[in-house]
């Protein structure tokens, strides 16, 4: 007696589909070093001196640039990132932390409001205000910075939906 285990169509087609789309999805832009903090900035700000001296790649939504004599502070509300490190700004936010930078950051290049994703190591804190509310921001020195533009963002990511249902429309 010799069984056969077949596959329904019905199941095939969506599941060759969402292969395909994953495949289509960019690379990480940083590679990720051995024993990179797994932390989130909020977790940092709670114990910083825990985690200073670590690597790690962060990312989210530009607040400001401040330029300073030396160097430059760019402030981030963190997001976590997807599998291509772009930060995912549908996430609630996971603190923020403060991209320490050499010289002098035009802020053009670093707009309010733009997600950035950041390469650096962890380099102590420094006590600010989010509003009112005192708050502990991570610094992280950065090695390699990048602003996602619209293009890249929209890269990877699929515009086809599944679903079922009942749609109205007016036109």
């Amino acid at each position: 007696m010799r069984s056969t285990f077949r596959i329904p169509t019905r199941w095939l087609m969506p599941a060759l589909l969402s292969a395909a789309l994953v495949a289509c999805a960019p690379a990480p832009i940083y590679k990720a070093p051995v024993g990179a903090v797994i932390a989130t900035p909020m977790q940092v700000s709670q114990s910083p001196e825990r985690y200073n001296g670590g690597d790690v790649i962060w990312g989210g939504r530009i607040v400001q640039v401040t330029n300073l004599s030396d160097h430059s502070e760019v402030e981030v509300l963190a997001y976590a990132l997807d599998g291509s490190q772009r930060p995912k700004p549908s996430d609630a936010g996971s603190g923020r932390f403060v991209v320490v930078m050499r010289g002098y950051v035009e802020p053009l290049d670093y707009p309010s409001g733009a997600l950035m994703t950041v390469s650096g190591k962890l380099s102590g804190s420094h006590a600010g205000k989010v509003g009112e509310a005192d708050y502990v921001f991570p610094l992280v020195s950065a090695t390699q910075t990048h602003v996602w533009t619209q293009k890249e963002l929209n890269q990877g990511r699929n515009n086809v939906s599944f679903g079922v249902g009942l749609g109205v429309g007016i036109h």
